[in-house]
This record gives structure tokens, sequence and C-alpha cells, in this order.
């Protein structure tokens, strides 16, 4: 928006607010930009715009490219329609065309001229401003009034042309404005012009729509060809009037709706009916209670233009501040019945319902699923190569990365312990290696990621213990057990049994994911306790004392002269010379480190033997620093420091970031803290296997056939595992473009399930954790947002690269591990920590049990707090609180065996609670099953049908028990049923007395019409078309 400004004898348009999506206002004194803000109009500006509509020139699709053509175009339609005196024509042209001076940056080495000339204007304007206003603005005015019509009187129509100041390209200073940057491509600008000069009686008001874009050279601020022209020129005095219709002008043509309404009207009523459909849904602030000078911020989330769109209906109009017509029980209170219904019947808001999409529904065939899975993914399969080629890709590697290795290295040391080498660090790194990577290639959702878990590790330990009691091989039992289960994913696949994840929902959903970040932030700091047991601190250290605490190495109390094969080198500092064989009696023990000690059979004796000083302190200082740095490194993409480019770089590589940091902080102290130890040569752990496991010769036949039963067990460990991550990856919070692929991603964790049997390589499923971690690392955000508006989530960067990428490099880290052996423990202990508090972010479950400690006044607005009474929140909340508790229980175990069954025992628990909860409660802190979905539609349908049928029987008087398609008055048979809302506006408001015309407004009318007719019937379908309705 430009104002005219008057300085002495010349006039400029200054640039003194933009819009994009808030409102940007000129800081008079900083000569910078403010805020960005949500405007705040007075309603009198609003009814003044809709008066100058409905009385100035509305030009609409009007063909011209230039700003001089535009201003001939409306000065002439003006003077035909008697608004403007021909005399005062060239008046209005020479103004409309001034040199318009926009808010730029401007250098930071200014000439002593322009600081000079700065001043100078500065106090001409405040001594002006000191003076009686009127007659100096008066005189000036004249004087400059006098000279115009001299050169009136002088110049032609032509020469009139030659005083225009405005240039038809953009300049140098358009082409390089960085806000440029802010503004969404294919752009559309619309100027307002408002100012007051003195030769005019009555206001030049204009609203120009061109029918195509054009650039008008210097007017904007950047280089954005204008659609829209809003010009208002008043006579001198009313200012600030001027200035809030321009306010409200350009606050319209930001809205969304109004904006449409802008680019589709015919006509001047279009506009007036867009401007009355705004007025609707102004809302007020009292003057008394609230200061119209402070600046309310952008807020984060807008409701969008579909939901604003105007509906007819009383109980829609009444619901403001968030409350559904009709009344209801509030969020914060405390009551509510058991069935806690709230709203206004059927017609009351509901959340959207639960779909887990196409990919979900029975076939009836076989293979059917997986056929339907391929064609979805085929034709994605290109893009996903090429998508990966972004520089957010590689941050997302090196975490996952990370993760993943760390995740091998846990679980391959656990594996060794639980089955005596047969399984150890090196056979991880080469399972995860091979299954992640083919599994990334090929699947059917290459976002899982997938790892070594809990449940197969106790497994593992069973089936070990088990092999070992009764004398079997445990590498052919688990190769048969093996095989089996891919048999049997084989047959899930074949008959679509994926089918049945559908009846998983946000219960069963949140429950295990929960259960699985929880595991990892116990596991991490159960690690980093263990850092403080394996490194004592001495507690009773007395820094007076410090010359009495020693530790030395004593020889044993009986030496004997037996020779000694000395498995450990000795330090390098000794002056004696040892040998293999050793005789110990000739070791000066005082001379010995604490290793060599311990393995000669010597003592150490002293007060600070057992304390190890420095090593937790540093361990602790490491693990809570990455996790800090980590999680405040995120959150700097929302800080207020720094341009957008290099924060959203900085959130991305915050994992990396905070890894090298602690890194070096560690390489500096030079401390002796666990490191990461990766194996150096690819061999089996133990060296009595080899890299393929024969299925024959070593069991008794009936093991071939007995394994079917404990590979049922862990089939369903890997198909709750499994299908509940791709549910919760695939969920439609996500907006993932490309489809999902449930029967594809089981066929292959199945393959990939005897390929590992065969090799004698870990069983590999998806890791829910990682999965969301990798999820959150390759979320994508608009670049471009307008000033105050939040970024808004476009989605996730689908594709293959990140995946393949990252497990080759877990298989290569076997190479690497000079460079590895570098990252201490405690570090990647921070970054499992650092997982498992992000994956609860945006988890229902988690917020509704941090509802436990607030009180009421201080909750969040969350939507089903407004929908659902407070106790049963708690009560649902308390339910899966149990529940989450005795899968805890359960893993802790050597029950775990059964967890699987107890994951499907969720699905049984939360169809119990439809008993217990109303359907309406459910849908807000859950969702519906499926068959209740249809059961709620068809008894919307049978009930909105009687309604229907019982004001047509008390209209036309029928008997009780009488239909109207038993009476005479539904001849044709008819089963259909009509609504009818009417909204007539009629002109009561104080807009119409602002009106200088009488304007007659047509009221509107809406119909809506419902049915329940199948039209597959034929004849129902000539009935239908015969049949006449009367309003």
């Amino acid at each position: 928006m430009d104002t005219l400004q008057h300085d002495g004898d010349q006039m400029e348009w200054k640039e003194s607010a933009r819009w994009i999506k808030f409102e940007e206002k000129v800081e008079e004194g900083g000569e910078r930009w403010s805020k960005p803000h949500v405007s705040t109009l007075s309603l009198h500006s609003l009814f003044e715009l809709r008066t100058c509509l409905q009385t100035g020139t509305v030009l609409l699709d009007l063909d011209s490219g230039s700003l001089p053509q535009i201003i001939d175009d409306v000065i002439e339609k003006q003077i035909e329609d008697g608004l403007l005196r021909p005399e005062l024509r060239e008046r209005v042209s020479y103004v409309l065309l001034r040199k318009h001076r926009h808010q730029t940056k401007k250098p930071i080495h200014r000439s002593l001229a322009d600081i000079g000339k700065s001043v100078s204007s500065t106090t001409n304007r405040s001594s002006a401003r000191s003076s009686t206003p009127g007659p100096s603005l008066h005189r000036s005015t004249e004087d400059l009034r006098m000279r115009q019509s001299t050169n009136y009187g002088q110049l032609c129509h032509v020469q009139s042309r030659s005083m225009n100041d405005i240039s038809r390209t953009p300049n140098t200073d358009q082409r390089k404005n960085k806000f440029m940057k802010k503004i969404p491509k294919d752009s559309e600008a619309s100027n307002v012009l408002v100012g007051e000069v003195d030769f005019l009686d009555q206001p030049f008001i204009a609203f120009v729509r061109l029918i195509q874009s054009a650039m008008l050279g210097g007017v904007t601020e950047v280089p954005v060809p204008t659609r829209f022209l809003f010009i208002l020129l008043g006579p001198s005095g009313r200012a600030k009037s001027y200035n809030e219709i321009g306010r409200a002008i350009a606050t319209l043509m930001v809205d969304d709706l109004f904006s449409d309404v802008a680019y589709k009207a015919r006509n001047r009523e279009d506009l007036i009916a867009g401007i009355d459909e705004f007025l609707d849904e102004v809302i007020v602030l009292p003057p008394g209670e609230w200061d119209p000078n402070i600046r309310i911020e952008p807020p984060k989330k807008v409701p969008s233009a579909d939901k604003r769109k105007s509906v007819f209906s009383l109980a829609e109009l009444g619901q403001m501040n968030g409350s559904v017509g009709g009344g209801g029980a509030s969020g914060g209170g405390a009551g509510g019945g058991a069935g806690g219904g709230v709203g206004s019947g059927d017609e009351a808001e509901m959340p959207a319902v639960h779909e887990l999409g196409e990919e979900l529904v029975w076939t009836g065939r076989f293979f059917g699923g997986l056929c339907l899975d391929v064609k979805r993914k085929l034709p994605w399969f290109p893009s996903d190569f090429y998508d990966g080629f972004h520089i957010q890709s590689i941050s997302a590697i090196l975490f996952i990365y990370l993760g993943c290795i760390t995740n091998a290295i846990t679980f391959g040391g656990l594996l060794g312990d639980a089955t005596d080498n047969y399984q150890g660090v090196m056979e991880s790194f080469l399972g995860t290696a091979m299954a992640g990577s083919l599994f990334c290639l090929f699947s059917g959702q290459p976002l899982i990621i997938l790892s070594s878990t809990g449940p197969i590790l106790i497994f593992e330990k069973l089936l070990f213990d088990f092999s070992k009691a009764n004398g079997l091989d445990y590498m052919e039992f688990r190769l048969w057990i093996g095989l089996h289960s891919a048999i049997q994913c084989l047959i899930l696949v074949a008959t679509d049994a994926s089918f049945i994840i559908k009846y998983i929902t946000r219960f069963t959903e949140e429950g295990f994911s929960t259960l699985i970040s929880f595991i990892f932030i116990y596991d991490a700091i159960k690690k980093m306790i263990g850092a403080f047991r394996n490194y004592p601190i001495n507690t009773d250290f007395k820094p007076d004392s410090i010359t009495t605490y020693k530790c030395e190495c004593v020889a044993p109390d009986t030496v004997n002269t037996t020779v000694f094969n000395a498995s450990v080198p000795l330090t390098p500092n000794m002056n004696t010379s040892l040998y293999n064989p050793l005789n110990l009696t000739v070791l000066d023990w005082s001379l010995l480190s604490k290793k060599e000690c311990l393995n000669y059979g010597g003592r150490l004796v002293g007060n600070s033997c057992q304390f190890i000083p420095d090593l937790a302190l540093m361990s602790f200082i490491l693990f809570f620093g990455t996790y800090s740095m980590t999680l405040t490194l995120k959150k700097f993409k929302f800080s207020r420091y720094f341009p957008t480019k290099v924060r959203a770089l900085v959130a991305d590589f915050s994992i990396v970031v905070s890894i090298l940091l602690f890194c070096g902080i560690d390489a500096c102290f030079g401390l002796e803290t666990p490191k990461l130890h990766v194996p150096s040569v690819i061999k089996p752990t133990r060296p009595d296997r080899g890299w393929f496991v024969a299925p024959f010769g070593k069991n008794p036949w009936w093991v071939y056939l007995a394994s079917i039963l404990p590979a049922l067990l862990v089939t369903i460990l890997i198909f709750m595992d499994q299908q509940i991550t791709a549910v919760i990856v695939n969920r439609k919070e996500n907006k993932l473009r490309k489809a999902a692929g449930y029967h594809l991603d089981l066929l292959w964790v199945g393959i990939l399930m005897a390929l590992c049997s065969f090799t004698g390589l870990p069983w590999y499923v998806a890791a829910t954790v990682i999965s969301i971690a990798h999820i959150d690392s390759l979320k994508m955000e608009t670049e471009t947002s307008a000033p105050g508006e939040q970024p808004q989530f476009l989605g996730v960067r689908e594709q293959r690269v990140t995946g393949i990428v990252v497990f080759i490099l877990t298989g290569v880290s076997v190479f690497l591990a000079p460079i590895l052996k570098y990252i201490p423990m405690p570090v990647l202990y921070g970054v499992f920590l650092y997982m498992g508090v992000a994956s609860l972010h945006g988890i229902q479950f988690w917020e509704r049990c941090k509802l436990f400690l607030m009180p009421a006044k201080h909750q969040p607005d969350h939507a089903f707090l407004r929908h659902v009474p407070l106790r049963r929140i708690h009560l649902f909340t308390l339910v899966q609180i149990l529940c989450l508790a005795m899968l805890w229980i359960l893993k802790s175990t050597m029950a775990a065996i059964i967890f699987p069954v107890m994951i499907l025992g969720l699905i049984i628990v939360r169809r119990l609670l439809d008993f217990i909860f109303s359907q309406h409660d459910l849908a807000w802190i859950d969702n519906i099953l499926p068959e209740k979905e249809k059961k709620e539609t068809d008894k919307k349908k049978k009930r909105r049908k009687e309604d229907s049928d019982e004001e047509v029987r008390k209209e036309k008087d029928l008997p009780v028990g009488v239909t109207p398609s038993d009476s005479s008055f539904s001849g044709s048979e008819l089963d259909r049923s009509i609504t009818l809302h009417f909204k007539i506006s009629c002109p009561a408001s104080p807009a119409f007395s602002y009106s200088r015309s009488p304007v007659f407004m047509t009221p509107q009318v809406k119909i809506e019409m419902g049915s329940d007719l199948d039209f597959t019937d034929t004849e129902a379908y000539r009935r239908e078309a015969d049949a006449e309705t009367t309003l």
C-alpha cells in the first residue's frame, strides 16, 4: 500500500505497508519494516470500503498493459459516469503518475550529503508540524496548484505523459531485492494507492482488475506482475480514514475467500457480496478490553479456506471460539456421563475417519494384494532414486548410520553372550548390511529401517538354551525355524492377511510405539549408569588427605618359582627384562600396571585402587551434552537468529554436529572413555562355524517338522512388529505421496528370514524408533513462506537412496574401524536417548499422560478436550498405561516369548473398550473400528430419513404410523428425503446507511438434497426422473 506524500512542491507515493499473508508496516522512526502481525481493522473502515465499491468505478478485466494506460481508462470512465469533472483530468493523472519510493534496505555506508539531506528534511518536517498545519498545507498546495495549472495550460496530453516518473521495467533495486524469496511462485500483486489532495470535492475511487497481469515497473517493491489496483484520492482532512480504507481492501485481498471472489467476480455486486461474506466472519473486539496499538502475533496455524466456507445453517453460524453449536461438555470440566455425548446430534463436528488406504483392502484373490502393491510401486521406482539426491539426504544418512551401527554393535554383543558367539558383532554387521540394503532396494516402503529387536534376542536365547539342554544343534534347528517362518509369511502374503491391520487403531499403535520409545530411553540411561559402576567415583574423597591416597601392586603371599607364560605385554618403562616363559620371583611388582598385576596373580593394595577418577563424570557430560545439543540444534530452526536457510541447515545436521563436537571435546581431554569397537576382520565370531548352515545331518528328522511350532511364534512376532511399524510410518500425518506396500514388505521380510537362516546371520524386522527417526530426518517444509507464516509441512522425501547407502556403509564399517574407534560410546548413548525422546513427539497418548499433572485452566487446546469429558479421557489413558505396564513386565522377564501374542491382545482390549466408551468419545481419543464406522453411517442415514418422513407427516397431518410413501401424497412412491436450509440476507445492516444509491440485495436460498435412492435400480431411476419436487 502506497500513501501520497507532500514534500514542499514535490509529491511522491511512499510505501507504507505490505501484505503477503500478514501485515507489515513501515516504522517511521526506525526506517524499517515492522514484525508481521495480524491486521486489526475497524468495522467502520469495512463499511466505508463497501460504500466505496458501491459508488466508485469498478473496471473488471481491463485490457491495459501499462500504468498510464490504466490511469487514462479509469479517468475516462469516471468522466463518463459524471464522477469527475473533465478539467481535473490532468491533475489526477499527474498525481497518480508520481514516482513510487519503497522501503528498501539502505546501504551501510552513506554519503555525508545523504545524511545531511535526511537531517534537513527531518528538521523541515518537525518545524512544519510545530506550526499551524492548516494554512501551511493550504499554502503549499495552492502554490502547487498554480504551477500545475500553468503547466497544464502549456502542455498537451503527450507532454503530460513525459512527466511520468514511473519506469515500465523493473529497476536494479527491484531485481536485487531479497524479499522476492519470500513470495510464492507465480504470485500476482494488488496495489493500493491512497492519498489526499485539495483540488477534489469528492473522493476519486477506482477498483481495477486487469484481464492479464502486467509489470508496472516501479509501482511494486519487487518485480511481480500486477493484477489488481485500488485507488482512493479524496479531499484534504481525512487522511487517516483513507489509510484505514486502504488497509481494509489490502487485508481483504490477501484473504483466501475474498481473493477468490475478486478473481471470479463478474460485476460490482459480486465484490460487495464478497465483503458481506467477510463481514459474516468478522469478530469484533470490545474497545474497552483491547488496545488497538498492540500487534497480534501471527498464529501458528490458521483455518483453511475449505473450513471457512460459509454454511448457512444456524448450527454452523453458532460456532464461535471453537465451541460447537448445540452445547456440549467442556474439555476442562469433570462432568460427563458414561456416554459423554457432545454436540447437536449427528450434525456435530466429528474428527476425520480412520483410513489406512486402499493397500489394506482384502482382494479375495491369490496374491491379489501383492500384485496390486507391485503395480502401485512400479511407476514410482525411478523417482525413488533421483528424489534422494538432496543435501538433506546426507544428514539423514549420517544420522541413521550412526544409529544402525550402534544398534548392530549392541545387539551383536548381546547375541554373542546369549548364543555362545554363534552370532556376534560381525554377524550383526553383515546381516544388517545385507538385509537392510535388499529391503530398501525392493520393498514397498523403503523408509522402514530393519534391525534386530529385543523380542527376537530373547527368542534366540531361549532357543539356544533349549537346544543345548536337549542335545540339538542350535544353528540347524534355527535354520528350520527360519524356513518355516518364511513359508508362513508367504502364506500370509498370498491370503492378503495384512488386511487385519486395519483393526489396529491409535490405541494399539501408540501403545506399541511408546513401549519401543521407552525401551530406547531406558537402555540409554541404563548403559550410562553402567559407566558409573565400571568407573566408580570416590564420594568420600577429601582434598586434604590426598597424600594418603595410593594404589600399588603387591606380590601374592606365596610366589612359586613356577614358570609363567605371560599373555599380556608389560609396560614399556619396566627395567626388568621379562621373557616367555616368565619367572615370577624376579618380577618388580611395583612397576606392573593394574591389568598386568591382576593377570599375574598380584594384589592391588591402597585406598584408591577401586576408584577411577574423571571417566564416569566425563562419560555423563558426553552423554547428556550430545542429547541436549541435538535437541537444541533441532529447535534452532524456529529461533530468531540467522537467515532461514542457515537455520534449516543447522537443524538438518544437528545430530552430526553434536557428535563431532563432543568427539572433539573427548579428544581434547584425552581421557580413556569407552570407545566404539568395530571388528576389523571379516570372519565368523566363533571359529568352528562357517558362513553357510547345512540343513541336514546334525538333528533328528522329527526336529524338521517340530520346528513349525516355534516358527509360528516367530511369524506372529515378525508380522506384528513389521506391520505396526508400517502403519506408523504410513500415517496420513506424514503426507506420503507414494503408495505403501504392506504385502510386498512382508514378502521381503520372509525372504530375508530364509536367507539369514542359511547364512547364520541374525533375523531382522522393522525397527519402530529408527524408522520414525528416518521419517523425521527427511521431512520437507515450504522453502518460501510469507513473513510471519509458519513453514508448511509438505511431506517426506520418499526415496530409497538413504536406506541403501546407510546399510552399505554399515557393511563397509569393518574397514572404517580405525576412524570409528575415536567415537565415545556415551556419545552414541546420547543419540539413543534423543531418538527415544523424539519419537514420543506427536503421540496423543503422551500428551494425555501430561494432562494428569496440569490444572484444567492450563491444559492445551487439544481438539479431544473440547468434545470429551476430562474424566473419560483420564480413564482411557489409564487403560493404556496398564496395558503398557503389562507389556513392559512381559518384556523384562522370560515370558517375553509370548510378547507378540500380547500385541494381539491389545487389539482385543481395544474391542472391549467399545462397551465402556461411546463411539463419539472413541472417535476423538482413538479411532472407530471399521465395522463400527459402517454401522454409524447407516444409522445416520436411517435417522435422517426418519426425521424427514416425520416432518412430511406432520405437515400433511397423516395418521401416526403412516409414512409419506404409504399415502396418496407420494403417488410416485419416491423414496427420497429433501432437507432445505434457508438464509435470506436482507439490507438491514448499518453498512447500507452509507450507500448513496439504493442497492437491492437478492435473498440467498440454499437447497441441500440428500438421497437414499439406489440408482442402480433402473425402474427407480425412471421414477426419480419423472418425479416433481415443489418448493
